[in-house]
C-alpha cells in the first residue's frame, strides 16, 4: 500500500501510543504521537493531519470526557477538515456518541481490535480528504462566480435615467420577485439581469440564460423541462432541462415577447406551479428558481391584442424595469465609448488608445438605434483596425453610412447583400424577430444564426 497522509495520536498511555503507531505506520507517511494534549496547538501548526486520534480523558481518575471535548473543539476550530477519532474505554461509549454529535468523526475502544482500529482510521482519513476536495471545489466555484461577475461588469453610467434603474436593481435584488425587463435591442437587458442575480442571495448559485424564441417549438419542452431516457428516439439518457439546472439560482428568459401562444401556456404552468415534469416522466420536480424575463416588445399592448397571455404577463411582472435607450443617456455615451475602447484595446493587445475630438463629436451626434450593442461593435471594429495611438472620426464606421447605401447593391457578394437585407428587415419591423423571420421566409432560429454570423 502506498503511504500517504499524516496521523496525530494523543493519549497518556505510552504502550498504547507505541502499539498504534506501529500499526498505522505501514500506510501513513507520518504518524506523530504525544502524551501531552497541551502540545496539540503547536503540532497542528507544524503540519496538516488527516486524522487526530484523541483520548477522552487524560487526568487520573477522570471519566467525564471534558478534556476530550475541550481539545476536540480546539482541533476542529483550527483544522475543520481534519477527522477527529476519539479513543475511549468501554464505559465511555455514551460520551463518544455525544462527541460525534458535536463534530467527531468516529471512535475506537481501547479493547484493541486491530482490524476495527485500522478500518476506522482509514475511513476517517478518506473523509478528511473528501472534506478538503469539497473545500477546493467550493473555492473554485466562488472564484468562477467572481470571474463571471467581473466579466459582466460594465460602465453603469451617471445619467439620471440609469442611476434610477440601478437603484431599482439594488432593491428588487434583495427579493425573489419575478422581474420583467423592457427595453430596445442592445440596451443591456441581460446585463441588468446579471446585476440582479449578483446582488441577490442567490449570487453563489447558477445564472442560466435562455433565449426562448430561438428554441424550435418541437424542442421547447425537452430543452426547458428536460427528458428521461427513451422519451423519444434520440433520448439515450436522462437529461435535466434549463429549469432544473437553474434550481437554487436565477433563470433568465430572454425575448419572451416572441414566444408563440401555445408555448406561453407551458411556460406559465412551470412558473406558476414552481415545478416541471420531464418528457417521458410522470414525476413532478419541485423548483426553487428566481425568474427574470426580458423583451423589446410592447407586452401590455400584445396582451390587449390577445397575442400574449395576460395570466403569464402577471406572473412575470411582479416588478418591471424599463431600460432607457442610449440616446436618452447623453451623459453616458462618451464614458461608455471610453470603457469599450479600453476593453478592446486590452483584448487585442493594442497600445493605449484614445479618441480624437472629431471622433468624440461624431459619436455624440449619432442616434445609436442599436444602443450600447451598436456602440460596442463600432468601437471594437475601430480598435481592430487602429494602427495609430489615436482614433479619428474616419475610423468610426457608423450604421448610418450603411443605411444610406442600403438600396445600392454595388456588389454581387451574396453574404454582404444578405446581411443588408436582414438589417433592413429588422429596421422595418422594429426589431421584432418573429415578424422579421416571417417576412424573410425563414424561421427564428435561422434568423438568429444569421444575425450571429454577420454580427448584427
Amino acid at each position: 500500500m502506498k503511504k500517504q497522509g499524516s496521523v496525530l495520536i494523543i493519549d497518556d498511555n505510552e504502550d498504547f501510543l507505541e502499539a498504534i503507531r506501529l500499526l498505522l505506520i505501514v500506510c501513513f507517511e507520518k504518524v506523530v504521537v504525544s502524551k501531552n494534549p497541551n502540545l496539540i496547538p503547536r503540532l497542528l501548526e507544524e503540519r496538516d493531519y488527516e486524522v487526530v486520534l484523541l483520548d477522552m480523558n487524560f487526568a487520573r481518575d477522570q471519566t467525564s470526557g471534558n478534556e476530550g471535548f475541550f481539545w476536540m473543539r480546539k482541533i476542529l476550530d483550527s483544522a475543520p477538515n481534519t477527522s477527529v477519532v476519539l479513543i475511549t474505554a468501554f464505559s465511555e461509549v455514551e460520551l463518544a456518541v455525544r462527541a460525534i454529535k458535536d463534530g467527531a468523526t468516529d471512535f475506537i475502544e481501547k479493547s484493541w481490535d486491530e482490524k476495527k482500529i485500522f478500518s476506522t482510521i482509514i475511513s476517517a482519513s478518506k473523509i478528511s480528504l473528501a472534506k478538503v476536495e469539497i473545500s477546493r471545489i467550493k473555492s473554485k466555484k466562488d472564484h468562477l462566480a467572481e470571474q463571471l461577475f467581473d466579466s459582466h461588469k460594465i460602465y453603469r453610467g451617471k445619467s439620471p435615467a440609469i442611476v434610477t434603474i440601478y437603484d431599482m436593481v439594488s432593491k428588487v435584488a434583495k427579493t425573489d420577485a419575478n422581474t420583467l425587463i423592457l427595453g430596445e435591442n442592445g440596451t443591456g437587458k441581460e446585463v441588468i439581469a446579471h446585476e440582479i442575480h449578483y446582488q441577490s442571495d442567490r449570487k453563489q448559485e447558477v445564472f442560466v440564460s435562455v433565449n426562448v424564441s430561438a428554441i424550435p417549438e418541437t424542442l421547447f419542452e425537452s430543452e426547458l423541462f428536460g427528458y428521461t431516457k427513451g422519451a423519444f428516439t434520440d433520448a439515450k439518457k436522462d437529461k435535466a432541462g434549463k429549469f432544473e439546472i437553474a434550481h437554487g439560482g436565477t433563470l433568465f428568459l430572454d425575448e419572451i415577447g416572441d414566444l408563440d401562444l401555445n408555448l406561453q401556456s407551458k411556460l406559465l404552468s412551470a412558473i406558476q406551479n414552481k415545478e416541471v415534469c420531464r418528457l417521458g416522466s410522470h414525476k413532478n420536480i419541485p423548483l426553487d428558481v428566481r425568474f427574470i424575463c426580458a423583451t423589446n416588445r410592447p407586452l401590455y399592448q400584445l396582451a390587449d391584442e390577445g397575442q400574449f397571455r395576460e395570466d403569464l404577463l402577471y406572473r412575470i411582472n411582479s416588478f418591471v424595469i424599463e431600460i432607457p435607450p442610449l440616446r436618452e443617456r447623453q451623459k453616458d455615451i462618451l464614458p461608455l465609448a471610453k470603457f469599450f475602447l479600453d476593453k478592446f484595446a486590452s483584448k487585442y493587445g493594442k497600445q493605449e488608445l484614445r479618441l480624437k475630438e472629431d471622433a468624440a463629436g461624431k459619436i455624440l451626434k449619432h442616434p445609436w438605434k442599436g444602443n450600447i450593442r451598436e456602440l460596442s461593435s463600432v468601437i471594437e471594429k475601430a480598435v481592430i483596425l487602429a494602427d495609430q495611438p489615436t482614433i479619428g472620426a474616419n475610423a468610426l464606421f457608423l450604421g448610418s453610412t450603411m443605411r444610406t447605401h442600403q438600396q445600392s447593391f454595388d456588389t454581387f457578394d451574396l453574404a454582404e447583400n444578405e446581411k443588408r437585407i436582414i438589417v433592413k428587415a429588422l429596421e422595418r419591423f422594429k426589431g421584432n424577430i418573429s415578424e422579421t423571420a416571417k417576412n424573410l421566409g425563414i424561421n427564428r432560429v435561422t434568423l438568429y444564426n444569421k444575425m450571429k454570423k454577420y454580427g448584427i
